[in-house]
C-alpha cells in the first residue's frame, strides 16, 4: 500500500566518441534518457520527485553546533528546533518541544502552530494527497492525545504556570515498518517534565513528573525543511509524535 513517489527529473546524458587516425576531429553523439512521470509511483528505493537523489543526500552535512531554525522562540518559552542530520540530537529536542511552554508568554494555539512547523510528510505514502492527509492526522493526534490538554493548560495559566521538559537518559531507537530506504526511525525515551507555578503567596512551587513518549522522525532527502530557514532537505523533521498524554 505504501510506495515511494516517482523519480525526479533526469538530466541529459551526453556521450562523445572521438576518432583520430591521422584525421583530427570530434564526433559528438547526443543521447537522452527519458524521465518518468513524477506523479506516478516508482519502485521502493528511489528518491521523491522533490528531493535530491540518495547520492546527494546530506547525511553528514556539517552544521554549526547548536544550530537551530529560530533561536527567538525561547523568548516565548518554547524549544528551538535543531538543524541536524543526527537522529538522537533531534529526537531529544523534539520530545522536549512537545511539552515545553510558558503560559505567561504564549497561548496554547500559538504553541501548537509552532509545533506544526516541525512536521514533514510521511514518505512511505505514494501520493501527495495521501501524505498531506496522514500529516493532518498526525497534527490532530498531537493536539488531542499528546500535548497537555487544554483544560490543564488553562488551569496552569491561572497560576502563571510553565513547563520545561528534558530527556536525560538514553533514547531507544527502532526501525519504521515499511520504510525500505531506512531514513525514518522511531525514538522512545523518558521525558522529565518540570512544572512551575505560583503558590498563591508570592512565591513559586515546582515539581517533576516523568512520562514515556515516542516520536517518528525522518532524517533523509525526503524531509521538507521549514521555509525561509537554514534547514535543508535531509535534515531531520517530525513525522509523528505518538500518543502519550502529558497530563500530570
Amino acid at each position: 500500500m505504501m510506495a515511494r513517489a516517482g523519480a525526479g527529473r533526469r538530466g541529459l546524458v551526453w556521450a562523445a566518441v572521438g576518432a583520430a587516425v591521422l584525421i583530427a576531429g570530434l564526433v559528438a553523439l547526443l543521447a537522452t534518457r527519458p524521465g518518468t512521470d513524477p506523479t506516478s509511483p516508482t519502485p521502493s528505493g528511489t528518491a521523491s520527485a522533490t528531493s535530491p537523489t540518495s547520492s546527494e543526500a546530506p547525511t553528514s552535512r556539517p552544521t554549526a553546533d547548536g544550530a537551530v531554525v529560530d533561536s527567538s522562540v525561547t523568548d516565548r518559552g518554547w524549544t528551538p528546533e535543531p538543524i541536524t542530520t543526527d537522529a538522537d540530537t533531534y529526537v531529544r529536542a523534539a520530545l522536549a518541544a512537545a511539552s515545553t511552554f510558558d503560559t505567561t508568554k504564549s497561548s496554547r494555539d500559538a504553541w501548537l502552530d509552532y509545533l506544526d512547523t516541525w512536521f514533514t510528510p510521511d514518505t512511505r505514502y505514494a501520493t501527495q494527497a495521501e501524505r498531506e492527509d496522514v500529516m493532518r492526522g498526525a497534527k490532530l493526534e498531537l493536539r488531542q492525545a499528546v500535548v497537555l490538554p487544554e483544560t490543564r493548560w488553562d488551569s496552569l495559566a491561572d497560576e502563571d504556570g510553565r513547563v520545561v521538559a528534558r530527556v536525560d537518559d538514553d533514547v531507544d531507537f527502532e526501525p519504521v515498518p515499511s520504510d525500505e530506504i531506512g531514513d525514518m526511525t522511531i525514538g522512545t525515551a523518558d521525558v522529565t517534565l518540570t512544572y512551575t507555578s505560583t503558590d498563591g503567596a508570592g512565591g513559586e512551587l515546582s515539581y517533576d513528573e516523568t512520562v514515556r513518549v515516542s516520536i517518528q522522525v525522518l532524517c533523509g532527502p525526503g524531509s521538507i525543511p521549514t521555509p525561509n530557514s537554514a534547514q535543508r532537505a535531509g535534515d531531520c523533521k517530525v513525522v509523528r509524535w505518538f500518543s502519550g498524554t502529558l497530563e500530570p
